[in-house]
């Protein structure tokens, strides 16, 4: 080693015990800033802070550090010059940057030095500048990949206070400076990210829940409760919206109109489409005979029997068919389909009319348990054009009570995955219950015993329809 070099070695070392200390020091700033929920004005701080290391560091009276944008743009300053009003400092920082010493570092990306601003072109003195600069030190952060982040410049007021040194020093900070700048950077496009998610999350909800109330308002608010019957019902989507339905309305004439259903898949889509087939059920049973080619009496099936008021329940079940067809033919690239339950009760009677489109089967229940299922008489409705549903009947005789239900029930998972399963739900219903509502309670408190704190996977309908004994 020659005898320049071993001079050069204390300050080399000086230098790099230095930048380890800026080093320290910003860093803890950084952590800081993770820590903080407000991060613009930590930001600001750590910003503050490195000026002041740096000043510090130099020996320095006043300084500046411009960040820079990737169009070398200023987007954030911060001065040490107290004394500059708010006017001085946005003409400053445009002036400078354009003209002064900082600009020729932007345009060469070097370390600019000037001993003495009287004798050096690239200081530019300023009209009623409030300070005096004869020294002038001015420093590229430069990132990793290049990209220039910010330029630091450090000022006296003593000519030649800055040297070979500070510029040695400063070049060897610049590099620890570059890393949490780089790091901070990266940390303010993450906040902007997660804010971003964050509102697109919170307008995802918000129309989500306004989607939420429009189905709840497809959904009886009141269940009609005809002379000597009770109806209930339990609905509980798994999401905000729901592809499960029910349905009891009017249909003339002393009848109503029973309906539960199940579209494929859940959310946005099964909830679309959730209330296309309710409204379609709905208006195909009232003027189903006025739709399709083969809506006349004489197309109807050979069992078709007129009630004592004339009304043909077998009109009204055409729209089942009808709304199978006119899903396939609209929207079967879509996919979706639904299992159905429809019926058409008659209170006076008890006599139920009735297509099952491969839903699960309801039951009628009495004092003494199960009495009967309500088996499938055709497929999933909007699966194939032209399907053929048959239709039954059966007579709820006082003191029986429906059972609908969707296979949320059913397949209903506790914490180990079990199933809740359908025997288990025959099991319930072989437990007596004097009424609807009691008997969709005792459902209702085995089911949420059984489910406890796990998910919900799908959802959860149930319609109970009672006749008093």
């Amino acid at each position: 080693m020659d005898s320049k070099s071993f001079q050069n070695e204390p300050g080399k070392q000086e230098s790099k015990k230095a930048s380890l200390t800026v080093q320290d020091r910003l860093l803890e700033l950084f952590v800081d800033m993770a820590r903080s929920r407000n991060e613009e004005k930590v930001l600001k701080a750590s910003l503050q802070a490195t000026l002041d290391i740096t000043t510090e560091l130099t020996g320095a009276e006043k300084g500046s550090l411009f960040l820079l944008d990737d169009h070398q743009v200023v987007v954030d300053s911060i001065l040490t010059r107290e004394e500059a009003t708010a006017v001085q400092r946005k003409n400053l920082i445009g002036t400078v940057l354009n003209k002064g010493l900082a600009g020729w570092v932007i345009r060469n990306r070097e370390i600019g030095l000037i001993s003495d601003t009287r004798e050096d072109h690239r200081w530019l003195t300023l009209p009623d500048q409030p300070y005096s600069v004869l020294s002038a030190l001015a420093v590229p952060i430069i990132a990793r990949d290049k990209e220039l982040l910010a330029i630091l410049t450090l000022l006296h007021a003593k000519a030649g206070h800055f040297g070979q040194e500070s510029a040695r020093l400063m070049q060897t900070t610049a590099d620890q400076i570059a890393l949490v700048l780089e790091n901070v950077k990266l940390y303010a496009k993450l906040e902007d990210s997660y804010k971003a998610l964050d509102k697109a999350k919170t307008a995802l909800d918000n129309e989500l829940e306004k989607g939420k109330k429009i189905q709840k308002d497809f959904l009886p608010d009141e269940l009609i409760q005809p002379q000597g019957w009770e109806i209930c019902a339990y609905f509980h989507p798994a999401l905000q919206v729901s592809g499960d339905f029910y349905d009891v309305f009017p249909l003339g004439h002393n009848t109503l109109g029973i309906v539960i259903g199940d579209v494929c898949d859940k959310g946005v889509g099964a909830a679309l489409f959730m209330a296309l087939f309710r409204s379609l059920i709905r208006v195909f049973s009232r003027y189903g005979r006025s739709w399709g080619p083969d809506s006349s009496p004489e197309s109807l099936p050979e069992r078709s029997t007129k009630d004592s008021k004339g009304l043909d329940p077998l009109y009204a079940l055409q729209a089942v068919s009808l709304t199978n067809d006119y899903i396939e033919l609209n929207h079967g690239k879509e996919g979706y389909f639904c299992t159905l339950f429809f019926g058409v009760l008659n209170p006076e009677s008890g006599v139920l009319h009735y297509i099952n489109a491969g839903h699960e089967p309801p039951f009628i229940v009495n004092t003494r348990g199960v009495k009967t299922r309500l088996l499938s008489t055709g497929t999933a409705v909007g699966l194939m054009p032209g399907s053929k549903f048959d239709h039954a009947e059966i007579i709820i005789e006082p003191g029986d009570i429906f059972i609908g239900y969707t296979d949320g029930v059913s397949e209903a998972r506790n914490p180990k995955g079990e199933l809740f399963t359908q025997d288990r739900m025959i099991s319930l219903l072989n437990q007596p219950v004097s009424s609807a509502s009691r008997l969709m309670e005792h459902i209702r408190t085995h089911l949420s015993a059984h489910v406890d704190h796990a998910p919900q996977s799908d959802d959860i309908t149930m319609l109970s329809i009672g006749r008093s004994a």
